[in-house]
Parts: structure tokens; sequence; C-alpha cells
């Protein structure tokens, strides 16, 4: 799990819990709805940060940078692999519109897998992933007192610099 951050159109942050569904040198991966929150932020500013913590390691990770779809046989793929529910899910939701009653979310879930009934759920068009491509990332580890180890690694032309950071 990701805590990722986009800014809305007032300029004010906002963040939610995202599954970081993958990671390589070009960046960090996770899905969602185009016309969510998130998406239309994202449409809006393509940049964002993330964060991933480990509590139980007392460890965290930090990225951000611009953001970018990825190919729609990234998001065909990831969409494929998840259960068919949830795809049916994806259809259904009207994901951060105002809702009237879970009744009615469950009717339109109902609808759209009686429309799929013995056929597959492709994913709609709506609906893709997305690719932070770092510009700095950092590593911190607890220390005893507070005093917190931070290493940030920031891209340059040649590759990345590394800076010791205070706690």
């Amino acid at each position: 799990a990701i805590a990722l951050a986009t800014t809305g159109p007032d300029g004010l942050p906002d963040v939610r819990i995202m599954l970081l569904k993958a990671f390589d040198e070009r960046g960090f991966v996770f899905f969602t709805n185009d016309r969510s929150a998130k998406g239309r932020e994202l449409a809006g500013n393509a940049r964002a940060a993330i964060v991933l913590h480990w509590k139980s390691l007392r460890r965290q990770v930090r990225a951000r940078g611009p953001v970018a779809r990825v190919f729609p046989e990234e998001s065909d793929a990831y969409f494929a692999s998840r259960p068919r529910e949830s795809r049916i899910g994806a259809h259904a939701s009207h994901q951060s519109r105002p809702l009237a009653d879970r009744a009615a979310l469950m009717r339109e879930v109902a609808a759209v897998a009686a429309r799929h009934e013995g056929a597959p759920v492709l994913r709609p068009g709506h609906w893709s992933g997305f690719r932070i491509a770092p510009v700095s990332i950092e590593f911190w580890q607890e220390g005893d007192s507070r005093l917190h180890d931070r290493i940030r690694f920031t891209r340059e032309d040649a590759g990345w610099s590394r800076v010791l950071l205070h706690p």
C-alpha cells in the first residue's frame, strides 16, 4: 500500500491509500478510474508523490515526480488479472461521485453483472494505469532518539545524485 498525493484544481493537496502494483527503473505504477478525484487531479496536474511505510521495519520510502499513463496493454493485462467481481465493480462504480445509497450501487453492480453474463468483463475506457517517474526518492530509517537516517536521491542528467539529510 502507498499513500498517493495529488493536487486539486484549488491547489490543495489530496492524499489517499492506493495499491502499488508495479515498480521498475521507469517508476511506480498504480491503477484507477480516470474519472475519480485522483484521475481528474492528475489530468489537471500530472505530478504526484507517494510514500510507502513499513512500521514493523521502521522504514519508509518517498518518491515524487511527473505522472504519465501506462500503455493500454499494461492496463488491459492488470485489469484482466483482477477477480471478476472487481472488474464488474470497476464498471459499476462512478468513483468519487455522490451516491444516493449503497442499494443504488448494488443495483448497478447487478445490472453490470447481468450485461456481462457469460461474457468477459473487459477494461472500461475510463480505467487505466499511471506511472510516477520519480525525480527524487528518499529512504528513511527510524533511529534512536529520533535521530533517523535519511538519504535522498535526485535524478540528474547523468544518473542520480545522493545526499544524506538531517533527521
